[in-house]
């Protein structure tokens, strides 16, 4: 099997979903269907179970998954060092930014690599549907998300912004017209729901109840800012943001409102316990002297 092969096994092992790992790999479906059918031949027995709405692993699939995964994660880890020892970077420090205002910290970021020439600072955007995930799998090395996190394996490092808290709604939304908004004007209507995510930590974002008491009721369930926007520009949600979202994430057909009687969002470093080394201990002290 090679290494390609295996790649591509692995992501749809994750993804359960052969579009979504062809757009992962920058790949057709078909070269995925293509190395898939490969595999199966050679190992000569089925690695998913497949029909036209479900893609699932066979025991035969689950087993070579189990013991690929941990093989591929040191290949990568290798093939990163090496990389980054042939150019004179000596590591490479992964965040991952559930964040939209990744501009907002590069006073961060610049400062770090004044101080830390030989290591490197790579970015890449973290999804809020199982947000802890890439952290626990390796993917990114250090987290950007709000807090708090209350995860046994996690470390909640230092904040590095605060932000207001806005109400995003169709521009011809019954609270449009309005100059700002209540948190208790907002339990007459529906907001986004999502799975895979932390009961603690979702309600961080948007409570289950207004302090009076109120239900703020979940509607559809979602898995990326876009989803959110384009439901609550039909009208069908409204939902909370941190206030840097009416920057980076304006259009015409939403308005951004005010949102008084709510805490501020904090945002910070998380990192898992046991990966904590040099690199992120170098990069909380950054944040920690310039906040």
């Amino acid at each position: 099997m090679e290494l390609r092969d295996i790649e591509i096994f692995l992501t749809l092992a994750e993804e359960l979903h052969f579009g979504r790992t062809a757009e992962r790999m920058r790949l057709t479906t078909a070269r995925i269907s293509q190395s898939i059918k490969k595999q199966e031949r050679d190992l000569g027995g089925p690695l998913f179970e497949r029909n036209s709405r479900t893609v699932r692993l066979t025991p035969l699939g689950r087993q070579l998954r189990d013991e690929l995964q941990p093989i591929s994660l040191a290949l990568r880890d290798v093939m990163r060092r090496a990389r980054a020892a042939a150019t004179g970077v000596t590591a490479t420090l992964r965040i991952g930014m559930t964040n939209g205002n990744g501009h907002d910290l590069r006073p961060y970021w610049d400062t770090f690599r004044a101080r830390h020439p030989q290591w490197e600072l790579r970015f890449r955007h973290a999804p809020f549907v199982d947000p802890f995930r890439g952290l626990r799998r390796g993917d990114v090395d250090v987290l950007v998300t709000w807090l708090p996190i209350a995860e046994p394996d996690l470390v909640m490092g230092p904040v590095l912004f605060s932000d207001a808290r806005v109400l995003a709604v169709a521009v011809d939304h019954p609270l449009a017209a309005r100059p700002s908004v209540t948190v208790e004007s907002i339990a007459d209507f529906q907001h986004s729901g999502s799975t895979s995510v932390p009961d603690y930590w979702e309600s961080a974002f948007v409570p289950s109840h207004t302090p009076g008491g109120r239900p703020i009721e979940r509607g559809p369930l979602v898995t990326s800012a876009d989803e959110v926007l384009t439901l609550v520009s039909t009208g069908e949600i409204v939902n909370v943001f941190p206030a840097h979202s009416a920057r980076y994430l304006a259009r015409p057909d939403v308005l951004w409102l005010p949102l008084t009687g709510m805490e501020r969002f904090s945002f910070g470093l998380v990192w898992r316990g046991e990966a904590e080394n040099d690199v992120i201990r170098a990069l909380a002290a950054v944040v920690r002297d310039l906040t």
